[in-house]
């Protein structure tokens, strides 16, 4: 199912649960159509550049049985897939394979089994796949779909707990990067935009701690990339203005690569950060931060949070 006829599934559901009709419910459906009209069907799938990568940068190389490679797995949908850049070398599961061969001094060698418009659901048969040879490390990004599809939070999680654990039983150490935040896609207007950030930030936080929980490393993407998605969009967003460009890939691989070294056994970097749950810039541009904020300038308060 395409991303953007979700979006028009997001408006439904908010007419239906919300009680909207008439105007209200005309506009949320008009704003999903003309959001889908901006962005388009994906013109090409993305690229592929699975095989060994080497510490000197080099690769791909084909695999070979006697290559002593640390497999790594890329799990999840069109983002873990690197939909939207403009080379194979540009490609998240490439940048991160390059990183990770660097940091182990070792070959690693690229799996990748994450599908575009893949929700968590679908996580299962990737994984299944994957564990014919079992990867010693994983990356799984995914929550964008289960968004657009109307999956609830508890069936999502519960799913992405089931495909963590079998990874885990098979020996592999797990990164997740949870659900982005849809509300900085610009395309989206207001208010669907709001539904949309809503929704994927309370998956993103049941994600958060139910990876916590089994040992596994959130990553929490819509936390750490927002603020530069939505401060530098024409950088950060692809020409489809949905997916991620060459730039918004590499800010999200800069907060993957320490927690996929970690749990690689080979972080060097020392402790890793501690994570934020929510941005100070991406509250600030909520429509409510807005207008508490021009409510304290008439009134001669204070505003320095918005300048975080």
């Amino acid at each position: 199912m395409g991303v953007m006829r979700g979006v028009r599934f997001i408006a439904l559901a908010a007419g239906t649960l919300g009680g909207l009709y008439g105007a209200a419910y005309g506009l949320l459906t008009g704003q999903a159509r003309r959001a889908e009209r901006i962005i388009g069907p994906p013109v090409a799938p993305p690229w592929l550049a699975d095989g060994v990568y080497l510490p000197d940068g080099s690769g791909p190389v084909p695999p070979s049985d006697e290559d002593d490679a640390l497999r790594f797995a890329m799990f999840g949908d069109s983002m873990a897939a690197g939909l939207g850049v403009d080379s194979a070398d540009q490609l998240p599961s490439v940048v991160l394979a390059r990183g990770l061969a660097e940091e182990a001094d070792r070959p690693v060698r690229l799996d990748t089994y994450a599908v575009v418009g893949a929700a968590t659901k679908d996580l299962s048969a990737q994984v299944e796949q994957a564990l014919v040879t079992p990867p010693h490390v994983a990356v799984i990004i995914v929550g964008a779909n289960d968004v657009t599809t109307l999956t609830t939070v508890p069936d999502a999680v519960a799913g992405l707990e089931r495909v963590i654990r079998t990874l885990q039983d098979a020996g592999c150490g797990v990164v997740v990067g949870t659900c982005p935040d849809l509300g900085v896609i610009r395309p989206i207007a207001q208010p669907l935009k709001s539904i949309a950030r809503v929704w994927s930030l309370l998956l993103a936080r049941g994600q958060r701690k139910a990876v916590a929980r089994l040992g596994a490393i959130p990553v929490p993407l819509a936390d750490l990339l927002a603020p530069e998605f939505l401060a530098r969009p024409r950088e950060f967003f692809s020409s489809d203005q949905f997916h991620p460009s060459a730039v918004g890939y590499d800010a999200a691989c800069s907060v993957l690569l320490p927690a996929l070294c970690t749990v690689a056994g080979v972080w060097t970097g020392g402790p890793l950060p501690r994570l934020p749950f929510r941005s100070p810039l991406a509250e600030a541009r909520r429509p409510t931060a807005k207008f508490i904020a021009r409510l304290n300038l008439r009134f001669g308060k204070p505003v320095r949070q918005l300048a975080q």
